[in-house]
């Protein structure tokens, strides 16, 4: 399906005035006016990054270009920047007080870029189809423009960034910032994720889990094999794959609680090369998925005993793999509350909307573990246009969505420390 072209980068940015409400409460009347002039200045630049970025998209733990070229931009606006040992970077501006942080992911996709923007992917094969070109950029923009309240003395307390690596492989980027003290005397954290079924101008929001737990599974079978003709005088691999292919997503939703609504999805599935021969080795591997973070504890022990009894009749061995990947996003009330209010304050009352939890996975979920916080969803669709799917290599997104999710950021960013809500904690243990 083809899509309307985004608009260009001069395109006026959706956003209403101040709103009464929310953000707008505890942030002094020179904050908001002075965080629209600073997205609205640097509008242009932001969109050249997004698009720069989206032409060299780096795979996780690759992003060496990316975090070189937001450490030199961020440090020019007087951040303090730190580069870590791999990919990424930790960013703090202010000086005593709460801190509060932001996070933005770095990493693309092994995907290829089917669209023909000028701004296409020039790497073969990998592309921003999840929309880190955006996270990375709107938090780009939230910087400049926080820097600018730090500059004018209106910033009571520190903001960290964590411009994170790897989100895209499990467990996560995320829980390398937090060995690495990301987390530290943080009191809560915020991020945003395109939604590309959202209209742009809108942020989806909810109060506790917004995405699922999600694991990898791998299951390796190893028999004698044997001929078709004779399958009683073997272990028929085959038929035993097929068993666990069907009956372990079926037991599961018996085992584990059915509110945790678990969803076992194969991707692969390997065995024989021959019609008569029954094959001596065989692979299926997909993800587990699940809604709540108590089913997610148990399924981790639980799996490789039901693969056991499942192959157990036929005879064959199972060599079990289970991954443990991502918990759930949990969103704390008191800072969608924050979050919804710093909406308002950018985009209008109409600007934030009720969102459904997803069994997609995001390593976000890993902070949100250590302390409160919350992301939303960001529009990312041009109103009348195609519905995108993210992880597709066809993925557009309306640019107007970087300003405003820069916006959103830095506002929220700055009531946060009008209310932080908790004591600081020192978090690096996983």
């Amino acid at each position: 399906m083809s899509a309307a072209r985004p608009e260009p980068a001069h395109a006026r940015p959706l956003r209403g005035a101040d709103a009464g409400a929310g953000a707008g409460d505890v942030l002094s009347s020179a904050v908001g006016p002075l965080v629209d002039r600073s997205v609205a200045e640097h509008t242009e630049e932001m969109i050249a990054l997004r698009r720069d970025l989206h032409r060299h998209p780096e795979l996780s733990w690759q992003e060496v270009r990316t975090t070189a070229l937001v450490a030199d931009r961020i440090a020019r606006a007087g951040w303090r920047v730190t580069e870590l040992p791999r990919t990424g970077l930790i960013a703090e501006i202010g000086e005593d007080g709460p801190v509060v942080g932001l996070r933005a992911d770095l990493d693309a996709l092994p995907v290829g870029d089917l669209t023909d923007d000028p701004w296409a992917s020039h790497v073969e094969g990998v592309t921003h189809a999840c929309g880190h070109d955006v996270h990375t950029t709107a938090l780009v923009g939230a910087a400049l423009a926080l820097a600018e309240v730090h500059q004018r003395g209106l910033l009571p307390g520190r903001v960290r960034l964590l411009f994170q690596p790897a989100e895209e492989v499990m467990p996560g980027g995320a829980l390398s910032l937090i060995d690495e003290g990301a987390l530290d005397e943080v009191t809560r954290v915020f991020g945003l994720h395109c939604d590309p079924s959202l209209d742009v101008g809108h942020v989806g929001l909810r109060v506790g889990p917004i995405t699922g737990a999600a694991d990898h599974l791998d299951v390796a079978l190893v028999g004698s094999g044997g001929h078709t003709s004779r399958p009683h005088l073997t272990e028929d691999l085959t038929f035993a794959l097929a068993k666990v292919l069907t009956e372990l997503p079926a037991i599961l939703s018996r085992r584990l609680d059915p509110r945790s609504g678990v969803s076992v999805v194969w991707g692969t599935v390997e065995a024989g090369s021959a019609l008569n021969v029954i094959p001596s080795t065989g692979r299926v591997a997909g993800t587990v998925r699940m809604l709540d973070a108590v089913a997610w504890s148990e399924a981790e022990k639980l799996v490789p005993v039901l693969v056991e009894q499942v192959v157990a009749p036929y005879g064959v061995h199972a060599q079990v793999d289970y991954q443990r990947g991502v918990p759930p996003v949990v969103n704390d009330a008191a800072s969608i509350a924050l979050l919804a209010g710093a909406v308002e304050a950018s985009i209008g009352p109409a600007g934030h909307v009720p969102t459904q939890q997803s069994l997609g996975g995001e390593d976000f979920g890993w902070y949100l573990d250590r302390v409160p916080g919350a992301m939303g969803r960001l529009g990312t669709r041009t109103p009348g246009g195609p519905t995108f799917d993210l992880h597709q290599g066809n993925l557009r997104v309306d640019e107007r969505a970087v300003a405003i999710g820069a916006n959103v950021l830095a506002r929220v960013a700055a009531a946060a420390l009008h209310q932080p809500g908790g004591e600081p904690r020192m978090v690096t243990d996983r």
